[in-house]
């Protein structure tokens, strides 16, 4: 059973997915947002490619746990998905994620130019990675 995650960004969409046992998440790709909402026929695509059975988006809550504007937004990302692809959709705290992938990068001395590129995939790699680790501890 596999699991794709998203990280939902104002520009971007980061990808990952999971393995078939559901232990470990890799980031796949990075799709640019667009007004005719192209992204969602690509998700549809890397869902029936995948053989994906449920999406994680991440939901990016404040410092003191309430949603506001961003998280709202992602939250009607989440509906729009459930009711095109009839598939379970999980909302996932993933504040500090995108943190955590800039630092991760700069550890890694990735130039800035490359770090733009990869940290999407990155910060939706951790979110799934979180949601996961989440599952298996239970």
């Amino acid at each position: 059973m596999r699991i794709l995650g998203l990280d939902y960004g104002d520009r971007r969409i980061g990808v990952a997915v999971s393995d078939e046992l559901g232990w470990t998440a890799q980031g796949i790709d990075t799709l640019e947002k667009r007004r005719d909402e192209g992204e969602l026929a690509k998700i549809a695509e890397l869902v029936k490619q995948y053989e994906i059975e449920e999406i994680v988006v991440g939901l990016p809550k404040n410092m003191n746990g309430t949603i506001g504007p961003r998280g709202e937004i992602c939250m009607a990302f989440a509906d729009k998905l459930r009711g095109q692809l009839e598939l379970p959709v999980h909302l996932w705290d993933e504040r500090l994620t995108t943190v955590s992938a800039h630092r991760t990068l700069l550890e890694a001395d990735v130039s800035r130019g490359k770090r733009k590129q990869v940290v999407d995939k990155m910060a939706a790699t951790l979110i799934l990675q979180n949601y996961l680790d989440s599952k298996t501890i239970r």
